[in-house]
């Protein structure tokens, strides 16, 4: 008998943009993939009944039905397919929503096709495991209080925002390990997850290991009854048991003694602890989040951390990108705060100047995003006019308090660390000279005693575009 011939899924692409359903189509058909299209959520679900649809491709925007209450219905009628969400703007809000209704990635426009390729390979090839539908947590709504937002558009942020979206969806059980540099927002990403979980009306508690001795750090965490020590004159609750079936924050988790480091794997094994001087076993319901700012890796190896309790809290782990890996979330970063310190300073500023804005991305934030706030608040406070300028952000630099002057030495040879600055000198350099010039290349050359072509070499060394410091004049070159 003839083998039965496997019919070859279909590649949908869900998108009202013409242009954009074309653009697929195209780069799908030279990998011998064939596409079915639709303009909308409506005909995407009649497509997903009537083809054999293997991945699905889908912008969120869309008329009669956008993409992630398309996605929703997929799920909700049991269609597994591996969907891709497609968006013009990626906000945090909208890469979680899209990952706990069981998005398969989360793309931003504009589009990069080794990505697409990559992303069709990789959907195509999960599509075969078994999909037991959304689960309990799957559909919850997600409302981030904007005084926790996490702003960035960058493609580290995306990844960020799609792991907060699957931590949602996974049991309160599971730990996790954020680690990133001071200044990053580490709380910030401890407070999403809170904001998107189930226990999303439960208690958020917080708290600095690094910030108390020993002896107050443990009765914090676990509590205390009546006559435990000397002073101990009633019952304490400690944070362990406040927080419910909330979320529990250990921030600077590397700085926890090896006394507490035994006593908190305890409570991850066995979800349960004793307040100091009881011996009643209480449950913990609570997710455990840990976060730190140095690599825990090389505390282990130095001693000063636990392997096994490393273990256990990595079992899910998100790294937040220092401000210098994003400089294109800078601009919307520097709005967001403007706006923020507007409201609280009573000012009325318009925005930033375009060679102001050219300093902020040009500067190295050894202090992250924390380091830039404070920047924009301070900037603020000394604005005169409806536009934050370049004196007014240098001066921060050059102020006691600013760190204009940080040289990041991050290797280990004196010819490496001075090759490093020196390109950090020489990149920061032309987009201060074009800043200040206005984009008009032969007059930032000419100030800086170079030739036009060597100041054009140097700036196609670092990537540097005339036209991103240039006004509204076209005469500018």
């Amino acid at each position: 008998m003839a083998a039965t011939k496997r019919i070859k899924p279909k590649i949908l692409v869900v998108d009202d943009d013409q242009k954009i359903r074309f653009a697929f189509r195209e780069v799908l058909k030279k990998d011998g993939y064939t596409t079915v299209l639709a303009r909308d959520g409506v005909e995407a679900l009649e497509q997903v009944e009537a083809e054999n649809v293997g991945v699905v491709f889908m912008d969120i925007s869309m008329p009669r039905l956008d993409g992630l209450e398309t996605l929703k219905r997929l799920r909700e009628r049991n269609k597994s397919v591996p969907t891709i969400i497609i968006t013009g703007y990626g906000t945090m809000q909208t890469a979680i929503k899209a990952m706990q209704l069981g998005a398969f990635d989360y793309l931003t426009k504009p589009l990069d096709v080794e990505k697409v390729r990559e992303l069709t390979r990789k959907a195509l090839s999960s599509a075969g495991e078994p999909d037991d539908g959304p689960n309990e947590h799957s559909l919850l709504t997600v409302d981030v209080v904007d005084r926790y937002e996490l702003v960035g558009n960058s493609p580290g942020m995306q990844e960020v925002y799609k792991l907060i979206g699957l931590v949602s969806t996974t049991p309160a059980t599971a730990p996790v390990l954020i680690d990133g540099e001071s200044g990053t927002g580490k709380e910030l990403v401890a407070r999403a997850i809170h904001a998107s979980g189930s226990g999303t009306g439960e208690p958020f508690v917080g708290i600095n290991c690094a910030a108390l001795p020993e002896t107050l750090l443990e009765s914090e965490l676990f509590g205390y009854e009546k006559g435990a020590f000397t002073g101990a004159a009633e019952r304490k609750l400690g944070k362990f048991e406040i927080a419910r079936g909330g979320t529990i924050f250990l921030d600077e988790i590397a700085s926890l003694s090896m006394n507490l480091q035994q006593k908190l794997l305890r409570v991850l094994q066995e979800r349960e602890f004793e307040r100091l001087g009881g011996d009643t076993a209480i449950r913990v319901n609570a997710r455990f989040v840990a976060a730190a700012n140095i690599q825990i890796e090389n505390e282990i190896r130095k001693g000063n951390f636990r392997d096994d309790l490393f273990f256990r809290l990595n079992v899910i782990r998100i790294h937040l990108p220092p401000l210098r890996e994003r400089t294109d979330d800078i601009p919307l970063l520097a709005n967001y705060f403007l706006a923020k310190y507007n409201e609280q300073l009573n000012k009325d500023v318009k925005g930033f100047s375009r060679e102001a804005m050219a300093l902020l991305r040009a500067y190295q934030y050894p202090g992250n995003v924390r380091e830039l706030e404070n920047l924009i608040e301070r900037a603020l406070m000394l604005a005169r006019g409806e536009q934050v300028t370049p004196d007014m952000i240098q001066r921060m630099f050059d102020s006691p308090s600013g760190k204009g002057s940080f040289l990041p030495v991050k290797n280990s040879t004196f010819k490496q660390s001075r090759g490093m600055v020196l390109q950090m000198f020489e990149k920061q350099f032309v987009e201060e000279k074009l800043a200040h010039h206005g984009g008009n290349v032969t007059a930032a050359a000419k100030s800086s005693g170079m030739t036009r072509q060597n100041f054009q070499r140097m700036m196609k060394k670092y990537d540097v575009r005339a036209e991103d410091f240039r006004g509204d004049d076209p005469a500018q070159s």
